[in-house]
C-alpha cells in the first residue's frame, strides 16, 4: 500500500504517556518536581499500578491543596481530580474545541476504549491549521425518492439543514479537518449542484465532478473516475452528516493495511414480541422482547486505488457488491471501523427533521 499523508499527523501519534504518569500515592512536592521538569506540561494523569486512569493533577490543584493545610510531604491522593472532562481516542477535532470552550480547559486526556489514556490533546494544537491531499470522493447523485416532495425540484444534498444545504455543510466540515480535495458524483439535477458549488473555490477547495448518466448506485460512478492518485480515498454518501474524524479512520485503515475499510453504526432493534425458540416443535426457550444488535453500514468507506479497476463500467453496483467481490479476492482485506461520534443519515422526513432540530453548525 502506498504511504499516505495522515503518518505525519501529529494528532494520532502516540504520545509517552508515561512520562506524565504519576501514581497516587506521590507526594505534593514529588509532583511539583516532575511539573518543573517537563516544558509545557499543565496536568499530569494519575494512574494505578495497572495503569488504569484514576483521575488528573495540576499545578494549582496542588495550591489549592497547600492552603488547605496539606503539607509538601502529604500524598496528592486527596486532591486528585477524579471526574475531569476526558475524551475518546476517536472524537473529532470539533467536539474537543467544542469541550475546551465549554469547559475553559486547554489539555483533555484522551482515552482508548478500554479507559486508559494515551495521550493529552494540547487544543492550541488543535487549532493550528492541517491540509491532507487524500481525495474525498461525495457521491450526490441519488434521486432522493424516500424525501418526495422536497426533493421533486432540488437534488437531496442541496435540500437545507438550518441556512445551509447538506452538501454545503459537508464540504465546510472536510475543509476544516483540512481536506480540500473533492470529487462529487452527480446525476439527479446535476446542474443545481454544479452552479451552486461550481469548482469550489469560493469554499477554499478544489471541486471536479463525475457525471453519471444513469443511477449507478453507490459504488459505480467510482468507475467513471480515471485519475484518484495514488494515496488511500474516502467515499461517503452525500445526505450524511457527521462529526467523524477522519484522521483516525484512515489510521486504523493505514494500520490495518486494508484494501478496504467500512465504516459502520451500532443499531439496536428490540423485538415486540416474546421469541420463542423450540425444537421438533418442544418449546425450549422463551425470550421476550429481545434486544438485538447489528452494526450496519454508515455510508462512509476508504479505499485503495486499486480497488477501481475491479469496479464494472457503466453498470449498476452498490458498495456491499464491492465489498463482497474483496472478500473473495486473493490479497484484499476489508475491515470494518466504528462510527461513534454524532451521525445522521438524512434519508427519511424524519431523519430530516431531526437533523434540522440538532443542527449546531
Amino acid at each position: 500500500m502506498k504511504s499516505s499523508t495522515f503518518i505525519q499527523n501529529p494528532r494520532y501519534i502516540m504520545q509517552d504517556i508515561d512520562k506524565i504518569s504519576i501514581p497516587p500515592h506521590l507526594t505534593l512536592q514529588e509532583t511539583l518536581k516532575i511539573f518543573g521538569t517537563i516544558d509545557g506540561v499543565r496536568l499530569l494523569v494519575v494512574v494505578d499500578s495497572n495503569k488504569s486512569f484514576l483521575g488528573i493533577i495540576t499545578d494549582p490543584d496542588i495550591r489549592r491543596g497547600l492552603t488547605k493545610g496539606l503539607s509538601l510531604q502529604s500524598p496528592i491522593e486527596s486532591i486528585i481530580q477524579k471526574t475531569p472532562i476526558t475524551a475518546h481516542i476517536n472524537d473529532s477535532k470539533q467536539k474537543l474545541i467544542g469541550l475546551s470552550a465549554k469547559h475553559n480547559i486547554y489539555e483533555i486526556p484522551i482515552l482508548d476504549d478500554n479507559g486508559r489514556v494515551v495521550k493529552v490533546e494540547s487544543i492550541s494544537s488543535l487549532l493550528k491549521p492541517q491540509n491532507f491531499s487524500n481525495t474525498i470522493v461525495i457521491m450526490a447523485g441519488g434521486l432522493g425518492k424516500r424525501l418526495r416532495p422536497l426533493t421533486n425540484t432540488l437534488p437531496k444534498p442541496m435540500l437545507k439543514v438550518g441556512q445551509k444545504p447538506i452538501l454545503q455543510i459537508i464540504l465546510e466540515r472536510l475543509k476544516i479537518q483540512g481536506f480540500s480535495n473533492i470529487i462529487l458524483c452527480v446525476h439527479y439535477k446535476s446542474h443545481i449542484i454544479e452552479e451552486y458549488f461550481g469548482n469550489g473555490e469560493h469554499l477554499g477547495l478544489s471541486i471536479r465532478y463525475i457525471k453519471e448518466s444513469k443511477a449507478l448506485g453507490t459504488a459505480g460512478a467510482l468507475g467513471l473516475i480515471d485519475n484518484i492518485g495514488v494515496e488511500s480515498f474516502l467515499v461517503m454518501n452525500g445526505d450524511i452528516l457527521t462529526d467523524l474524524n477522519l484522521a483516525a479512520m484512515f489510521s486504523f485503515h493505514k494500520n490495518k493495511q486494508a484494501t478496504a475499510t467500512m465504516g459502520v453504526r451500532e443499531f439496536h432493534y428490540q423485538v415486540p414480541y416474546g421469541v420463542v425458540e423450540s425444537k421438533d416443535s418442544q418449546i425450549l426457550s422463551i425470550t421476550e422482547k429481545p434486544l438485538l444488535n447489528y452494526s450496519v453500514s454508515a455510508g462512509i468507506y476508504i479505499l485503495e486505488p486499486k480497488v477501481l479497476p475491479l469496479i464494472p463500467k457503466d453498470t449498476f453496483f452498490d458498495m456491499p457488491d464491492l465489498f463482497a467481490l474483496l472478500l473473495n479476492k486473493q490479497g484484499c482485506s476489508a475491515y470494518s471501523y466504528p462510527i461513534t461520534d454524532y451521525w445522521i443519515d438524512i434519508g427519511r422526513h424524519e431523519e430530516y427533521e431531526r437533523a434540522n432540530s440538532e443542527y449546531f453548525d
